[in-house]
């Protein structure tokens, strides 16, 4: 699990609306079946480094680490994976970039008429359905807006910040719940890309590789 240790809160909730040019947000989520059954509370982490044009995701399990680093004015995106021992480091161009979110081409949230308290945030209640099928149940805020679009491309066609969210397909859920948002300024060096110690490969031969393992 991804150690956020520090991470402050937003201390002022729910008064006027925010741009936010750069931010960090925590989600912890679990994953579950579709009658609600978890397996177990907040089993990991997911956190998103916003920095104008510059994004970065992190994904931490026991099992697993994945990161993108993604730069929206290039539309180039350097993704770092450790699996099983390995470091694989991987460059997407914009067309591997559009190619890996192809499934949300075209995604359009509806606003539906349920909404909820989070943080102390006002959200809306929207639902959407990707091109494959994945529905998207989710509570936002307009209050919070991110300069940034694309730091998470399930969401850019989103009116707010997500503020817990549900991804289903199939019997499988995944629940996904605001942790903490810091409004601090976020480290350029979160956006290095390493130079050593990482097995490169391109977009298509990763592809390649995950299809065999």
């Amino acid at each position: 699990m991804l150690s956020l240790i520090g991470i402050c809160v937003l201390s002022s909730y729910g008064y006027g609306q925010k741009q936010l040019s750069e931010c960090t947000i925590i989600y912890n989520y679990a994953m579950g079946t579709s009658d609600g059954k978890e397996d177990g509370p907040s089993k990991t982490t997911a956190a998103f480094y916003i920095k104008g044009n510059m994004s970065r995701s992190e994904n931490h399990s026991a099992l697993a680490s994945f990161s993108i680093i993604h730069d929206a004015n290039a539309g180039t995106a350097v993704v770092l994976r450790e699996l099983s021992g390995q470091k694989l480091l991987i460059r997407m161009n914009a067309e591997n970039w559009a190619d890996r979110n192809k499934r949300y081409e075209g995604l359009r949230f509806t606003t539906l008429q349920e909404t909820k308290t989070i943080a102390g945030y006002n959200c809306l209640m929207a639902k959407g359905i990707t091109r494959d099928s994945l529905s998207i149940l989710v509570y936002y805020s307009r209050d919070l807006r991110l300069d940034n679009k694309d730091y998470d491309p399930q969401f850019k066609n989103l009116d707010g910040l997500p503020l817990e969210y549900y991804l289903t397909k199939g019997k499988l859920t995944i629940h996904y719940v605001l942790s903490s948002i810091n409004l601090n300024p976020v480290p350029a060096s979160r956006f290095d890309i390493p130079t050593a110690g990482y097995r490169e490969m391109t977009y298509e031969e990763s592809k390649k590789y995950s299809a065999a393992h």
